[in-house]
């Protein structure tokens, strides 16, 4: 059964810090009781904190958070605040007499869509934290979505708002899985279940949204060559299953299959595209990972249409309402 967001997970918590002047922010997903990580770094041009520890051969196996950014490379800096606010929490790791938070995190490129010398920081990590709640999930230009834009394979002048969006599915066996992603994509976004276009480049009137495969493949597109290195998509898939790292991994890797499935083209050169894994282990459960990998397919594909739907206009870039009240 679909549910709403991923904070479904008993345990896992969303803050977002969002800076609508300009067009950035973060956002945290918080699992303080400690969960088992996964990462796939499918991307290209990815920015990232911490993702070797998650690999199986790594000694660590808890992770307290995964942040989510905007402000590019400098964007890494609000993870420092979720460790601090985590640390004054006593989460983390105890070693040598120290409490150490583990929060691997991963950004996107919104600079320059408002300004471009305004970033997410520590301070706005720690707000993020503050924030966060097993509530429903604030969705579209908020938190780590404030600036995404997706559908710019012909420009930013023909691009449409992107944003951070989550779902989840309750399968009959007692466990969930919920995705959390933050999409910024150069391609377009595209309902799995029927493959309708819900958003993409712009036609030169403004009024109809193109295909993006197409637009990629058409001699316009290849007369410009704008791949440009401002395209991500970063997001968390979650489970109360009781996983091991391997299978976390397994996880992310699918988690990625339903960012193809919605986002196209995907994974190109400039693209950052990450995905995180957690697994909460708070439910007993036997579970099927077949069950949980084709789960986490259809929570991230929902939730990155759920992310361009309820976005709202910044930076004079459209959203999907605009252009279907448009055409």
């Amino acid at each position: 059964m679909r549910r709403t967001s991923i904070t479904d997970i008993p345990g896992i918590l969303v803050g977002h810090s969002t800076n609508a002047d300009a067009a950035t922010g973060c956002t945290i997903i918080l699992c303080e009781d400690g969960a088992v990580g996964g990462v796939d770094v499918r991307g290209s041009a990815p920015g990232t904190r911490e993702t070797d520890l998650l690999r199986p051969t790594a000694l660590v196996n808890e992770v307290h958070g995964v942040l989510l950014s905007g402000g590019s490379a400098f964007g890494l800096a609000a993870a420092t605040g979720v460790v601090r606010y985590l640390e004054g929490k006593g989460v983390g790791l105890q070693f040598a007499g120290a409490t150490i938070p583990i929060v691997p995190a991963a950004i996107l490129f919104d600079l320059g869509l408002v300004r471009g010398d305004v970033r997410p920081t520590a301070e706005d990590g720690e707000s993020a934290c503050a924030n966060a709640s097993g509530g429903a999930v604030a969705e579209g230009s908020v938190g780590a979505g404030t600036g995404a834009t997706v559908g710019k394979a012909l420009g930013m002048e023909r691009a449409m708002k992107g944003g951070i969006g989550s779902a989840s599915v309750s399968l009959t066996d007692g466990t969930i899985v919920g995705a959390i992603v933050a999409v910024n994509a150069i391609g377009g976004v595209y309902e799995a279940a029927t493959g309708r276009i819900v958003a993409g480049p712009r036609s030169k009137s403004g009024a109809e949204i193109l295909d993006a495969m197409d637009v990629f493949l058409s001699p316009e597109y290849g007369a410009r060559r704008a791949a440009t290195p401002s395209n991500t998509t970063i997001g968390v898939v979650a489970t109360n299953a009781a996983l091991n790292k391997a299978q976390a991994n397994k996880l992310a890797s699918a988690a990625q299959d339903g960012v193809a499935l919605a986002v196209r083209p995907a994974h190109l050169m400039g693209d950052g595209d990450t995905m995180f894994a957690l697994a909460t282990g708070k439910s007993d459960a036997e579970f099927d990972m077949n069950r949980l990998l084709a789960a986490a397919a259809v929570c991230v594909s929902d939730a990155i249409v759920r992310a361009v739907t309820e976005a709202h206009a910044l930076g004079g870039v459209p959203t999907v309402r605009d252009i279907f009240c448009v055409g």
